[in-house]
């Protein structure tokens, strides 16, 4: 039996004494000891994920962050928070909780940069039906990872133990980042004009969005997690659907800011998550404008040709659900073009050239793409 501390001493100064039916917070599902043990575990994957600004220990009732620290002078501050959808599931269902933290992570973190803005910090919110110390710290390491990968600080989070409203040690994730940039360097598309070429940086594969049809067809087709992938033989099902979204702060800022031949040259940004091309590309494009791509200028990776052929999803469905392998779109100044994509290239994205943007007449869709029945 857990060893219980002394009852608290009545308005008399007495001891309280329990009920023949007493009960603990435990009793009813929630481990608080258990929620200490994880801020415990995760103190040093926390710190490896401090920069200028943010210097605090975890454990506060808020994180801080100093602007000024970080080198701002005069900055708009923008906000993201999403989550990883049913991908979460899919995590669960393999075993396998150090990637899905990296989603988080680069869900809210890539929102941040097609604004323009730098990613500052993250705050995570883990909610599960019975708290692991081990599955909430590979959790974390992932999260951890991706605030590296963006160079962005982790400086807080939740974690609720809620048995009553999850199953066993099932979980669900959400994440919250705040990035800033200087008055006037903001990205909202108005800079965006007909001629502009359309650049495409690669995916990782599936990221994180489209997993309930995905997962419908693993159910449908009687896959196993742990078989091999039916369109990559090297690896397990689970592990090459669970490959983590890319990252593309990094690259991006230095083609916006840290290098002379590339400033100014990006006019909008579009990271292609949920609602594909057909949905995401329009959110930058002025009126009287729209983008004609060309499907055929970049490699679909197998992933998506077997969703395609496994699910009969048709091609326009595929790209108005999936980022078919373009994760993130970069409209440029067509004179400035080759040098983004140097730059780019250079920090090892692989960039392709996938369209235009064109005038757009009444009634005509914003986007248009070629090739898809090819």
């Amino acid at each position: 039996m857990t060893p219980t501390a002394d009852p608290p001493p009545d308005k008399a100064g007495k001891p309280e004494k329990a009920g023949k039916n007493s009960l603990t917070y435990k009793d009813s599902g929630v481990d608080i000891d258990a929620g200490a043990a994880l801020v415990e575990a995760i103190k040093p994957m926390t710190a490896s994920t401090r920069r200028p600004g943010a210097d605090g220990a975890l454990g506060g009732f808020g994180g801080l962050f100093d602007l000024k620290a970080a080198g701002f002078s005069d900055p708009i501050l923008v906000a993201a928070n999403d989550g990883v959808g049913t991908k979460v599931k899919l995590a669960i269902e393999a075993g396998r909780h150090d990637t899905i933290g990296i989603d988080l992570v680069a869900m809210c973190v890539n929102d941040l940069i097609v604004q323009g803005a730098e990613p500052l910090f993250f705050l995570d919110y883990f909610a599960t039906g019975r708290l692991s110390v081990e599955i909430g710290a590979e959790i974390v390491s992932g999260i951890a990872e991706g605030c590296r990968q963006a160079g962005c600080a982790l400086i807080g989070g939740e974690t609720a133990e809620m048995p009553g409203l999850y199953t066993g040690e099932d979980y669900d994730l959400a994440g919250f980042s705040v990035g800033a940039a200087e008055r006037g360097a903001l990205l909202d598309g108005s800079a965006v004009a007909a001629g502009d070429i359309v650049l495409g940086l690669a995916s990782n594969g599936v990221h994180s969005n489209g997993y309930s049809l995905v997962r419908r067809i693993v159910a449908e087709g009687g896959l196993a997690l742990s078989e091999p992938a039916p369109f990559q033989p090297d690896r397990t099902l689970g592990d090459a659907l669970l490959t983590p979204t890319r990252i593309y702060v990094r690259a991006i800022q230095n083609a916006l800011r840290n290098d002379p031949s590339t400033e100014g040259a990006i006019h909008g940004l579009a990271h292609i998550t949920g609602g594909g091309f057909y949905e995401n590309l329009p959110r930058v494009a002025p009126d009287g404008l729209g983008f004609r791509l060309n499907a055929l200028a970049w490699p679909r990776l197998p992933v998506f040709d077997w969703i395609a052929e496994a699910g009969g999803v048709s091609a326009t469905e595929m790209h108005r659900t999936f980022n078919c392998g373009i994760g993130m779109v970069l409209i440029v100044d067509r004179d400035h073009a080759d040098a983004v994509t140097r730059r780019l290239s250079e920090d090892g994205e692989q960039v392709f050239t996938i369209g235009s943007v064109v005038p757009r007449h009444s009634g005509e869709s914003a986007v248009i793409i070629d090739g898809l029945d090819l």
